[in-house]
């Protein structure tokens, strides 16, 4: 990990955009645009804003737990007070900007369905359980033809796949059982 100014540590590889505080006295006043800039929002940007939030949601996490982790507990010791009062409001506030993240992610989750139409999937249809049967590309609403054909090609290719690994392995296996054999035979 990666520490970046004023930013706390990041991980590797995650872009983030910087989370401006907000002042709960401020009335807020969204940035008038251009009616072009209205109109090019589409799902697929509401998606890329929603990624970086979720990044940044990440990003905020693993500050608070750096924070707590390197925070000492009050042990009645009155000398450090003012250094436990800074961290506590730090947390305290790193724990705000955190909920106005999730409120974000949220609005920009009911956005994106009222653009996008999608439905509300439960969690139980999106999280496999064992003993149920396998996913089917037919068990997709029918978001169109092309993710369907993806879907079988890339499926394709994985079996063909799997049954060259599975060639391969045969292969090795019969070569360690004909060295092994020779070995026998030499003792």
């Amino acid at each position: 990990m990666t520490a970046l100014p004023g930013g706390g540590p990041r991980i590797p590889g995650l872009l983030s955009l910087p989370v401006a505080p907000v002042h709960p006295a401020a009335p807020s006043i969204p940035p008038q645009q251009p009616q072009s800039a209205l109109r090019e929002i589409t799902c697929v940007t509401l998606c890329k804003v929603g990624q970086e939030t979720v990044q940044d949601i990440v990003a905020r996490t693993m500050d608070i737990f750096h924070m707590l982790r390197a925070t000492q507990l009050p042990n009645g010791v009155t000398q450090n007070h003012a250094v436990y009062q800074e961290r506590s409001n730090k947390l305290q506030e790193h724990l705000r900007q955190l909920t106005l993240l999730f409120k974000k992610l949220r609005l920009l989750y009911d956005k994106c369905g009222e653009m996008c139409g999608v439905t509300d999937v439960s969690v139980t249809e999106l999280i496999p359980f064992v003993g149920d049967e396998p996913f089917r590309p037919s068990d997709l609403p029918n978001v169109g033809g092309l993710i369907n054909t993806e879907y079988q090609e890339i499926l394709e290719k994985l079996h063909q796949k799997n049954q060259e690994l599975e060639h391969i392995m045969d292969q090795l296996r019969n070569l360690i059982w004909d060295i092994n054999s020779m070995l026998a035979m030499r003792n």
